[in-house]
C-alpha cells in the first residue's frame, strides 16, 4: 500500500484495565487518498475513536506505523507531531474543543494564526469557511453563546479552514439537523474535491453513504466495504465479515 494521505500499517492499539488487556484495534491497514472520504462505521466501543486519535498523532499505536503526508509518526517528536497537527490536519470532535474565551471567527482562525499566517489573513479565511456554514451573523458570539449545533459548524470550520491535507471527523453531524448535516457534508466533499483525504466517523447511514468508500469495524478490525451499495441502510444491517 502507498500513496495516501493517510496510512495506517498493522496498527494495532492495546490499553490495561487493571490486569486485563483492551485490545481497541487490531492489525488495521488503512490508505485513504487525497481527493477521497472514507466513512468508518461500527457499535459504540468497536475502536472508531481510537483509530482516528491514532491517525491524528493525539495518542500512539502500540504496534504498526501511521504515515501522514508520508511521514511516519513513529520518528517525529511531540514538538513534529504538534506542528504536523496545525499544518496538516483538521480534527473535528465529538466535544468541539472550542476555545470559550475567544469568538467564532477566532476559533476559526487560531490554527492559521498559530501557524505564521497574518491576523487579518487568517480572520478573512475564517469568515469565508463560516459563510459557507451559514454562520457569518454567529461569527463574533463566543461558544456558549452558541447552540450545540452551531458550535459543530464551528468547529467544523476550524477543521476544513486553511491547506489541511487530512481531516479526521468524529461525529461531524450529530448534533444537526438534516438541513445543516447536509451542509456539512457537501462542504467536506469540497474540501475533497481540492485534494484533502477525509476520515468521518458516524452512525448515520445516509452520511456514510456520501463517501468514496466505507468501513465497518468491530472489535477493533476493520472490514472494507466498497460503493456503490444497495442502499446505505444495508450497511447496519449485515453482519460484517470475521
Amino acid at each position: 500500500m502507498s500513496g495516501g494521505v493517510l496510512e495506517l500499517r498493522g496498527v494495532s492499539k492495546t490499553y490495561l484495565d487493571g490486569s486485563d488487556e483492551v485490545h481497541a484495534l487490531r492489525e488495521v491497514d488503512l490508505v485513504v487518498e487525497a481527493g477521497k472520504m472514507v466513512a468508518v462505521m461500527g457499535p459504540s466501543g468497536s475502536g472508531k475513536s481510537t483509530l482516528l486519535t491514532i491517525a491524528g498523532a493525539l495518542e500512539s499505536a502500540t504496534s504498526g506505523e501511521v504515515l501522514v503526508a508520508g511521514q511516519p509518526l513513529s520518528s517525529m517528536s511531540r514538538d513534529d507531531k504538534s506542528r504536523l497537527r496545525r499544518r496538516a490536519i483538521g480534527y473535528v470532535f465529538q466535544d468541539f474543543n472550542l476555545l470559550p474565551g475567544l469568538t467564532a471567527v477566532e476559533n476559526v482562525a487560531l490554527p492559521l494564526e498559530l501557524d505564521g499566517t497574518k491576523a487579518g489573513k487568517a480572520r478573512a479565511a475564517g469568515m469565508r469557511a463560516l459563510e459557507e456554514l451559514g454562520l457569518a451573523d454567529r461569527a463574533s458570539r463566543f461558544p456558549d453563546q452558541l447552540s450545540g449545533g452551531e458550535r459543530q459548524r464551528v468547529a467544523i470550520a476550524r477543521a476544513i479552514v486553511g491547506d489541511h491535507r487530512l481531516l479526521l471527523a468524529d461525529e461531524p453531524t450529530g448534533a444537526l439537523d438534516s438541513t445543516n448535516g447536509e451542509a456539512v457534508m457537501r462542504l467536506i466533499l469540497a474540501a475533497c474535491k481540492r485534494g484533502m483525504a477525509a476520515v468521518v466517523v458516524t452512525h448515520d447511514a445516509q452520511l456514510a453513504s456520501w463517501a468514496d468508500r466505507v468501513l465497518f469495524i468491530r472489535d477493533g478490525r476493520v472490514v472494507d466495504r466498497t460503493s456503490p451499495r444497495p442502499g446505505p441502510d444495508s450497511l447496519l444491517a449485515e453482519e460484517p465479515a470475521r
